[in-house]
């Protein structure tokens, strides 16, 4: 069973200059003495993240870092990186060695890809280059990579009022997004509240669930909120929302959106009603807050779909997220 849900110790750094670089490697390398890492694999981690955030501070016009211990195991170390610089048409001649373009050794990408397990890339001329990397601890079994969840708050807030939580079973995927009315503290009280109630019974139907979470969040100011459900042998998608969490399956040929009924979880919802959708082959289910807009398209990013869950809700996040809100985006690949 993986349990899936946000970690206390997401770190999101701005890299825009070498001084960035040094904070970056303590990060990863502090995550990887708390996760029960050896020196030698610390060290490893330590070389990869640096060369990921040169890379930022050499290429980038704006680059972000994400590092935190995977939400589901505390012995694997999740990095992800994005940024808006120039990108690439071939990911696999930079990630040579020796191949360089700013006269370095050009050992970068090609250090990221031996020291990581795995590491995913997905680079597009003019957008950019989003890269995932997992580290996990000798002997410990590799965490999960068929979801991802990503949240960011607003402009200069500590805490973000959007949540997630995931449950993987191995035959469904049953996940929460929450989106607390307004940012801040009390928004996100509202959230955990709702990833709380989801933890106590994932079980439970998508409705049931959502009903649930509306009882609960009647003592915090409420939220939108909603849970999808991914049945890997019936290739079925159940969906229950209330508000403006938007859902969508996303397949090579274009993009359904899955309904939710108006309202505000604790305060006022209505005929609560939970739907069921077929799941194409190699399909992607997304979930997201408002704090992304609903505009986007998979279909301009070539390629894309078939990357990890990690580099597409990266990719998501970094391209769509609404910078005046709290923003949360949830990947889920049924195989």
């Amino acid at each position: 069973m993986d349990a899936l849900s946000p970690s206390r110790q997401d770190v999101w750094l701005h890299i825009e200059d070498a001084s960035a670089i040094g904070a970056a490697r303590r990060i990863a390398v502090a995550l990887a003495r708390e996760g029960g890492f050896d020196e030698e694999h610390t060290g490893q981690i330590a070389v990869a993240v640096s060369e990921a955030a040169s890379n930022l501070v050499k290429h980038a016009s704006a680059g972000m870092m994400l590092l935190r211990t995977h939400p589901a195991s505390s012995a694997t170390i999740e990095i992800i990186s994005l940024d808006t610089g120039p990108g690439m048409a071939d990911v696999a001649a930079p990630a040579r060695d020796g191949f360089s373009t700013a006269g370095t050794l050009g050992i970068g990408l090609g250090a990221m890809i031996r020291l990581a397990d795995p590491c995913d890339i997905h680079s597009a001329p003019g957008r950019g280059t989003v890269v995932s990397m997992h580290f996990t601890a000798r002997n410990a079994a590799p965490a999960g990579d068929r979801s991802c969840g990503l949240y960011r708050p607003v402009g200069e807030e500590m805490v973000c009022g959007d949540a997630f939580a995931v449950e993987d079973t191995g035959e469904t995927i049953t996940a929460i997004v929450c989106d607390g009315l307004g940012h801040g503290i009390a928004a996100a009280e509202a959230s955990r509240e709702a990833v709380s109630v989801f933890r106590a019974d994932p079980a439970a139907s998508p409705s049931a669930i959502v009903r649930n979470v509306h009882e609960a969040l009647g003592r915090t100011r409420g939220g939108a909120v909603a849970v999808v459900r991914v049945d890997r042998a019936a290739s079925a998608v159940t969906y229950s929302g209330v508000g403006n969490i938007s859902g969508w399956i996303v397949h090579s040929a274009g993009r359904q959106g899955l309904v939710s009924v108006p309202g505000i979880a604790g305060h006022k919802a209505r005929n609560l009603r939970e739907y069921t959708y077929t799941l194409p082959p190699h399909a992607v289910v997304v979930m997201h807050s408002d704090g992304l807009t609903e505009r986007w398209d998979l279909a301009a990013y070539p390629g894309l779909l078939a990357h990890s869950t990690h580099v597409i809700a990266g990719t998501l996040l970094r391209d769509w997220a609404v910078r005046r809100d709290d923003a949360c985006v949830l990947a889920l690949r049924a195989a």
